[in-house]
């Protein structure tokens, strides 16, 4: 599992961030991408990595905003003449159906794929996907309704202890499958087995909890409570957080406060306005650091590897 951040910027594309999109990679777990949020330009950033748009099944809007959709129409086409012929599922707030039916329509633009848009329960809701995964959904606070979403993967069972079993010489058949299932089994001479000394302990999946646009709310902290990696919007610096209020952001602190309070791992801090350049972003991580040790600002096309987290 990994998570690539394609655009970080807040409200327009700057010099060194584009708008909002980043992607988790599932292509370990079940072989599938999803993307949240398509800003303006987001093709074009996949193009300097080794994301194979066919790969992605599922889309995720948190909201209307044109810095989180516009980069949808371009890279809904593309992805037909880039091999993508197997379905996807776009998820978002009412409207996002209008948005891309109409954009298709008026452009005569023909999809070689099957394309299936649900629009979300305003009110918050779950999602339950193939294979275990759900994803759950909440409004944050922006103005307009704004999604934050929380992936939780589904547990796996614990891998059967090959090497311990090896001194019993066993043939290969049902027996393992019995030690598998943690079951007893006696063996041809008579030893006998218990199945769960043999099995090692559930893999308890992971959670990752990516939010939209939202100044501080009681559901953002319920959406991040016990995540191992919560995605969080920084638009503004702790010094400007009556500004960040009146627009329906957040600052930094504020971030890691809730990341402190709910337990994550992992912060990472995205939505960079893009007066924060240089040492200013350094000043940025610092402050929500000052909170909650683990918080990082992200930038344009970092991925992160989530396999080391707990």
């Amino acid at each position: 599992m990994k998570l690539q951040f394609l655009g970080t910027g807040a409200g327009v594309p700057g010099r060194i961030r584009n708008v909002s999109a980043l992607v988790l990679k599932l292509l370990d777990e079940i072989n599938e991408i999803w993307l949240f949020d398509c800003g303006e330009a987001t093709q074009h950033q996949i193009l300097k990595t080794t994301i194979k748009p066919r790969k992605i099944t599922n889309v995720f809007i948190t909201h209307m905003h044109g810095d989180h959709i516009y980069g949808l129409p371009g890279f809904l086409s593309s992805r037909s003449f880039q091999g993508g012929e197997g379905p996807l599922t776009i998820y978002g707030p009412p409207g996002i159906r209008q948005f891309v039916q109409m954009t298709l329509k008026l452009s005569k633009t023909k999809l070689l794929y099957k394309l299936k848009i649900v629009e979300l329960d305003p009110n918050g809701g779950s999602i339950n996907l193939d294979k275990g995964w759900k994803v759950d959904y909440l409004p944050l606070e922006h103005g307009v309704l704004s999604f934050g979403y929380r992936i939780t993967e589904p547990d796996s069972v614990g891998e059967l202890l090959v090497d311990r079993l090896a001194e019993y010489k066993i043939p290969n058949g049902p027996i393992f499958g019995q030690i598998k299932r943690g079951e007893q089994v006696t063996l041809a001479d008579g030893t006998v087995l218990n199945g769960k000394d043999f099995v090692a302990p559930d893999h308890k999946g992971k959670v990752v909890t990516i939010l939209g646009d939202t100044r501080q709310c009681n559901n953002i902290h319920q959406l991040a409570q016990g995540a191992n990696v919560l995605v969080h919007e920084a638009t503004h610096d702790s010094s400007e957080e009556k500004m960040a209020h009146a627009y329906f952001h957040s600052t930094n602190q504020q971030a890691a406060k809730v990341a402190l309070k709910a337990g994550v791992e992992q912060l990472y801090l995205n939505h960079i306005s893009a007066r924060y350049l240089g040492q200013d972003v350094k000043e940025l991580e610092k402050g929500a650091q000052s909170i909650f040790k683990q918080s990082k600002v992200v930038f344009d096309l970092e991925e992160y590897d989530l396999k080391s987290l707990n």
